[in-house]
């Protein structure tokens, strides 16, 4: 006759502190940055970003050099036009790290384990487009402050307006991150494969880059400037360049730009409807992938 015996394995219920959503979203976000830049990865992971910040800083670097040396004012770049003038740069960053935040988890099928605890799919969303953004943002913003502080350092004229222009610059780092992110996001994930998502989000870039120059170039040579300056919207980098014009008071750094306050309007418009409409994509996307 058999017999059953119950053993005290020391199973205790847990007693400590539970931190809650904004803990776990704060842990998603903070792993995510991280690993946008390949910190707790392999040596490898880190290559390509840290190889890409650098080359972002040497523009930066030579342009205060220069205004050292020559104390000419068009030595150094326009804070505002930074992001512009480097968008290939900002663009293959965007490429490669988007896919290590957004189609990594899809292509493991690790998607569910995320859910298997108290994570709302929007927290999951909300965590990987911050820390893409923020990526995003420390990339350009960092030689923007160079810019600034080596102009400072090298006695640039008329501090107070250096100050403005430099913080409307960081606004325009800040929507420029937020747009590319949203679109590099949202193209990576649909992508598993990392190799297709790096290809794709490039594609995605070149294709509205090459569009909107043809275009613009067309309606210059007809002298149709309205349409040169409208079909800016169709490209992420002349669309946020455009605000910074329009709204911000900052220097052109594109071929056409749209015209007066309503095109500025009308742009930042555009940028709020990318970023909300990727996050609902991204939030589609992810609880499919959750229920898999």
């Amino acid at each position: 006759m058999s017999t059953s015996t119950i053993h005290d394995i020391g199973y205790r219920h847990y007693e400590g502190r539970r931190n809650g959503r904004a803990y776990v979203l704060r842990s998603l976000y903070v792993h995510n940055l991280r690993a946008a830049f390949g910190l707790g990865r392999p040596a490898r992971a880190k290559i390509m970003p840290f190889l890409v910040a650098g080359l972002m800083m040497l523009p930066a670097a030579g342009s205060v050099a220069a205004f050292a040396f020559t104390k000419e004012d068009d030595a150094l770049i326009p804070y505002s036009a930074y992001a512009n003038v480097m968008q290939v740069i900002v663009a293959i960053f965007l490429a490669t790290q988007a896919p290590v935040l957004a189609s990594r988890e899809v292509r493991f099928h690790v998607i569910p384990l995320y859910f298997s605890r108290p994570v709302g799919h929007l927290d999951f969303v909300l965590a990987k487009g911050a820390a893409m953004a923020t990526a995003l943002f420390a990339l350009m913003a960092a030689p923007v402050t160079l810019l600034y502080v080596g102009g400072l350092v090298a006695k640039a004229p008329d501090s107070g307006q250096q100050l403005l222009e430099y913080l409307g610059a960081l606004v325009g780092c800040v929507l420029y991150a937020l747009v590319l992110s949203a679109i590099g996001m949202v193209v990576a994930a649909f992508t598993p494969r990392r190799g297709f998502g790096v290809a794709a989000v490039i594609a995605v870039y070149m294709l509205s880059t090459a569009f909107v120059g043809i275009i613009q170039g067309i309606a210059e040579a007809r002298t149709n400037f309205t349409l040169q300056g409208w079909i800016g919207l169709a490209a992420p980098f002349n669309l946020v360049d455009i605000v910074q014009v329009r709204l911000l008071g900052a220097e052109s750094s594109s071929p056409g730009i749209a015209p007066g306050v309503t095109g500025g309007i009308v742009a930042l418009a555009l940028c709020a409807v990318i970023v909300v409409g990727s996050i609902a994509v991204l939030y589609r996307r992810f609880r499919k992938a959750g229920l898999s």
